[in-house]
């Protein structure tokens, strides 16, 4: 590995500890790397492990291998590769890291982006050795959210699954050639088991009616988020889980398993929520039905947008996606409404442009995210809004408009909220991902509240929590780019052979 120093510890000694059913650990299948969690990170830890001639177990409970790449959009971003090298683009794994610092206003963990950047490129010149590539165009600065500073921004037409479908093809590869990978799927795994001085040696393992005991030289925790247990969302992060989306067995079996041998959680005050969905129902967690289109770049506001107390709380053209989403987090229930009149609602390009209009028209008193009444006071009623707030707030922006002067700051000012029919349409705030993770150093050992790491115990991927890779913000490839880089930096680091 280039640049940083990356040294495994090894395990403790084996005890011949009871299980139930007369089973000891000391009889039970001993690999070199047990890895709990096929995905994101697992699959490149076992198949880079496994080229050094490691035997390596790989344990998932879904049926299928993959884990959160089904479902992402699998962006990448890696500073230096071949491919900006073969385009002329200048870039390093500094400038990396300062543009992530930057965009997370440096509440980013700061080993874990380095151990990323310093890693990156070599990660996505291995991916694009074997078969993947990207949109044309690509590397960008960025989409969706507030943009790099150098073009370094990939994602392929398939998104995760392209990711997945080069790792299926090499993990194959390896097993082929020879190399011991072992694959057991519907298989959660229930307990880690430690020795005297509490170093993890053996993981329990429940598939239907029976369990089993493996020994492992190095655990590898790659198990993914929590963000598919609305339950665990809102203890984790201290807010509702809004959004249905995340992979189902993004369960947090992996936090559990971490904390059970001593580690513990941090990123809770990174909690950051997109800008907000339009939400298929009343129901929490709720399928997202539509998204206005809310990026001034794209579109400039005609609208504006008011919390429940009926006040606008960001200027609606800021040009910034973070300072966007920040105003949104101090709102109640991370939650706005988009209020105009019928004559923007004439002559504004549609907020939602592939809808026809007679489609957008039908959903006001017919969907419960659209609202619409002929008085600001009866559509505020309707839509949950404070009605004083909101007549306060129309006729201070209709001010502004008139002396084109708007009280915070907005510059596109074309028409007033004068007449109705008038129209509201709800916003919800969420995420559908993992803030919260494990702690971990640089060596992606799990650590106790102290400092002290788990002996032979590891952490990757999404169970390290987006709060330690990309901070309070969303910065783009520092989820998917993580975990592929530490999964293979585990897989290709950790020493095999005799303690």
């Amino acid at each position: 590995m280039k640049r940083r120093s990356f040294v495994g510890t090894a395990a403790g000694a084996v005890a011949a500890l009871a299980f139930p059913g007369s089973r000891v650990l000391a009889a039970a299948p001993q690999y070199d790397f047990v890895i709990v969690g096929a995905g994101t990170a697992g699959l490149p830890a076992a198949i880079f492990a496994a080229r050094r001639g490691a035997s390596v177990l790989l344990l998932d409970a879904a049926p299928d291998i993959g884990g959160t790449l089904h479902l992402s959009t699998g962006m990448m971003a890696a500073a230096g590769n071949r491919q900006q090298q073969s385009l002329g683009i200048a870039d390093s794994p500094q400038a990396h890291y300062d543009d992530v610092m930057r965009l997370t206003h440096r509440t980013a963990d700061p080993d874990i982006v380095r151990l990323t950047v310093e890693n990156a490129a070599a990660t996505f010149d291995w991916f694009w050795d074997n078969g993947f590539r990207p949109l044309d165009g690509h590397p960008v600065y960025g989409q969706g959210h507030d943009p790099y500073s150098v073009r370094r921004y990939y994602w392929a037409k398939e998104g995760g699954r392209a990711i997945l479908a080069v790792l299926r093809q090499e993990m194959q590869k390896t097993i082929g050639a020879g190399g011991k990978i072992d694959v057991k799927l519907n298989t959660p795994v229930t307990a880690l088991l430690t020795d005297d001085a509490g170093a993890v040696e053996a993981v329990r393992v429940k598939s239907g009616d029976w369990e089993q005991v493996y020994r492992g030289r190095h655990v590898l925790l790659t198990s993914g988020g929590y963000a598919g247990n609305p339950g665990l969302f809102e203890k984790l992060n201290g807010v509702r889980h809004y959004a249905l989306g995340s992979y189902p067995y993004s369960q947090g079996a992996g936090i559990e398993l971490g904390v059970s041998v001593g580690g513990y959680v941090r990123g809770r005050r990174n909690y950051v929520s997109n800008f907000g969905s339009i939400m298929e129902s009343e129901a929490q967690p709720s399928r997202v039905f539509a998204r206005w289109l809310v990026i001034p770049q794209k579109r400039p506001p005609w609208e504006i947008y008011v919390n429940s107390r009926g006040e606008r709380f960001v200027r609606e053209d800021e040009p910034s996606f973070d300072v966007r989403e920040h105003a949104l987090l101090r709102q109640p229930d991370l939650r706005y409404w988009i209020v105009f009149d019928r004559a923007i609602l004439d002559a504004a390009p549609s907020g939602l442009p592939d809808w026809p209009r007679e489609k957008l028209l039908g959903m006001f008193g017919d969907h419960p995210m659209f609202e619409k009444a002929d008085t600001l006071e009866e559509l505020a009623v309707r839509a949950g809004i404070d009605a004083a707030g909101l007549r306060r707030t129309v006729d201070a922006y209709n001010r502004g408009v008139a002396a084109r002067k708007d009280s915070l700051g907005r510059e596109h000012l074309p028409l007033p909220i004068a007449k109705g029919p008038f129209y509201a349409v709800r916003h919800q705030g969420s995420s559908i991902t993992s803030t919260v993770g494990l702690a971990v150093d640089a060596q992606l050992r799990v650590l106790r509240v102290g400092g002290a790491p788990v002996p032979n115990l590891y952490a990757a991927g999404e169970l390290l929590g987006a709060g330690q890779t990309m901070g309070s913000g969303f910065v783009g490839g520092m989820m998917v780019t993580p975990a592929l880089t530490f999964g293979r930096l585990l897989g290709s680091n950790l020493p095999l052979g005799a303690a």
